[in-house]
């Protein structure tokens, strides 16, 4: 009964809504994959994955050696005819050609690069749990949009029946008057009422197209303009909701919950940073070589001896082994402090963690109320829509007075419009639910 009386009301609600261009169909789930595709924050966000990838190589940790290579060309003029002691007088030109190769290769730095190595891997997982509240956030935003914009369509429905009641009301009046002199007070009511009525329709229409604009927005879309082309929101908001408990819903909070995901990947990189400030405290050992061929050329530009030509090459390697004896205690500082920001991370995530399930309770009792307001609601309706339905018999079998008549279509109305608000507020918080334990993004992305 509940079920057909809602159908048959929005039925009637979308033959008379005539102001709002409608053009193609539109799901939530399309809504929200539309989203997913086009949302700027969400671009930015894969864009930081693929910088955090790109980050996480040996390379990037310092694994491989470094090589280098230095080419020097020199010319130089040199004027000895004054001096008498050089054994090349005269002015002479001399060049000289210098490339250098020179390889360092780190070999031991107290398990730094792998430490290192450790530290991207976990700055990629964070990126891309960033990511993820970024995505969860979206398709919770254009969810809420989009049944918010699904409320304001159907408050407008009802509004758009209560008008047209009004204006038959009107008419009625008039056929059965029209040989009346002059206007009576009934005549002045039903007028005000419907002008009144009409006033609730254009707001309500404004109501209407500012939820869809801001849908758009979330969506990315391009369509959207002054002289907006609304998509039929097709997902109604009477669907069934799963049972929900909160003990439940706690126990896998911690593995499914992102921001606590989140918090334990900053615990995890707090504790390789103080693995990190460990290798500090350890010798380093590592390797250089190289080659370094030169060619010169010398020339005495008055000709008094023939030009020389000699080339070189030089070959070098080293060990080196270092170790800092001592530096103030500086090293060691740092391990402690890393330790204490350790501590501060675990202590953030128990907060956060108390917080999380503290909001979770309060989203489930929150729940389960408005459900019981949406079941309390729906009885009003079955009896308001009767008891209008009668009313307006009575009112035009005579037995009933237009402002009487009024009165029952104003609590029709009223809690037709409650009901919208209800439910609304149940599907609000079930999404937020489903966020808050993870299921959100599961129904849209394959992890």
């Amino acid at each position: 009964m509940r079920n057909s009386i809602l159908f048959i009301f929005i039925l009637n609600g979308l033959i008379s809504l005539s102001q709002i261009e409608i053009t193609d169909s539109l799901s939530a789930k399309e809504a929200v994959l539309i989203a997913l595709k086009n949302n700027y924050d969400i671009q930015v966000s894969n864009v930081q994955i693929d910088i955090a990838k790109k980050n996480n190589s040996w390379s990037e940790a310092g694994l491989y050696p470094t090589v280098g290579l230095n080419i020097g060309y020199n010319n130089t003029i040199q004027d000895n005819s004054n001096n008498p002691f050089t054994f090349t007088p005269g002015v002479i030109l001399s060049r000289s050609l210098v490339p250098n190769l020179s390889l360092n290769l780190n070999l031991f730095s107290g398990f730094a690069v792998k430490i290192s190595k450790q530290r991207l891997e976990k700055l990629e997982e964070q990126s891309k749990g960033n990511a993820m509240l970024v995505i969860e956030s979206t398709i919770l935003d254009v969810l809420k949009a989009y049944y918010s914009a699904r409320v304001q369509f159907d408050r407008l429905n009802v509004l758009n029946e209560i008008k047209s009641d009004a204006n038959d009301r009107y008419k009625y009046y008039i056929a059965k008057n029209k040989y009346a002199n002059s206007s009576s007070l009934e005549e002045l009511q039903f007028k005000n009422q419907y002008y009144s009525d009409s006033t609730n329709v254009l707001i309500q229409e404004y109501s209407f197209k500012n939820s869809m604009r801001n849908l758009q927005l979330l969506m990315n879309d391009s369509e959207v303009n002054e002289n907006i082309k609304t998509p039929l929101l097709i997902d109604n908001l009477d669907f069934k909701f799963p049972i929900l408990d909160f003990t439940n819903e706690l126990n896998g909070l911690t593995t499914n919950n992102q921001q606590l995901q989140n918090q334990i990947l900053g615990i995890e990189l707090q504790q390789i940073n103080t693995s990190f400030q460990k290798s500090f405290l350890y010798p380093t050992l590592s390797i250089q070589g190289g080659f370094t061929p030169s060619k010169s050329w010398f020339r005495d530009l008055n000709g008094t001896f023939d030009p020389v030509e000699t080339e070189v090459l030089n070959y070098n390697g080293a060990v080196n082994l270092r170790y800092t004896i001592f530096n103030n205690w500086k090293n060691k500082r740092a391990v402690d402090v890393s330790k204490m920001q350790e501590s501060i991370s675990q202590m953030n995530y128990k907060k956060m963690e108390k917080m999380v399930s503290n909001s979770l309770a309060t989203l489930i009792d929150s729940y389960n109320g408005n459900a019981k307001l949406v079941d309390l609601s729906m009885t009003n309706i079955e009896y308001a829509t009767k008891t209008y339905g009668l009313a307006q018999k009575r009112f035009k079998s005579g037995t009933l007075s237009s402002i009487d008549l009024i009165l029952f279509e104003t609590t029709y109305q009223n809690q037709m419009l409650q009901h919208y608000e209800f439910l609304f507020n149940k599907i609000s918080t079930f999404l937020e639910i489903y966020r808050m334990t993870g299921k959100l993004r599961l129904d849209y992305i394959n992890l």
